[in-house]
């Protein structure tokens, strides 16, 4: 199964000056900037030293950190959570959303000390908007509402390349 592009020497080398540090086990790039610089990579469930990784998608491009953080810092994940609260339709979308994270990070390999944990506080709190984000950027709008929510709300945009 094929989460997103297989990563290039030259994404692996982007994402590792994005992040400061080298990048380690990306399987896949799942979104990009307009100007094709990795903006989301997948990481293998299993870390090549044996550590489990939860977090099947990792929001890369420094910009768009800065968003989720300044998001966090605002309040926000107080105010989604909320919203699921009162917003049946949105619960179940979200709830739908972290099996569908589940099942596509169990196709890439099956960990048994994170099984049943996605990421962001799926599928009953709102924890990460990084993730959250990540998540909606990788599997595009309409799938899991709170990242939809956030990326309606920050000042970034995937669309004007911020590289």
């Amino acid at each position: 199964m094929s989460v997103g592009d297989t990563p290039s020497l030259a994404d692996i080398e982007a994402v590792s000056a994005q992040l400061g540090r080298p990048a380690r086990d990306i399987v896949a790039i799942t979104a990009r900037c307009v100007c094709t610089r990795p903006l989301v990579v997948a990481t293998s469930p299993r870390l090549e030293d044996g550590t489990p990784f939860p977090t099947l998608y990792y929001l890369t491009q420094t910009a768009a950190t800065q968003a989720a953080s300044r998001l966090e810092a605002q309040g926000k994940m107080v105010e989604y959570q909320e919203r699921l609260a009162e917003d049946d339709e949105a619960r179940e979308a979200y709830e739908a959303a972290h099996e569908s994270f589940l099942a596509t990070r169990e196709a890439l390999g099956h960990v048994e000390e994170i099984e049943g944990i996605s990421a962001g506080g799926m599928p009953t709190r709102v924890k990460c908007l990084h993730s959250l984000m990540a998540h909606a950027l990788s599997v595009g709008p309409g799938v899991n509402p709170v990242g939809d929510w956030a990326l309606a709300e920050t000042t970034w945009s995937k669309d004007v390349c911020a590289c």
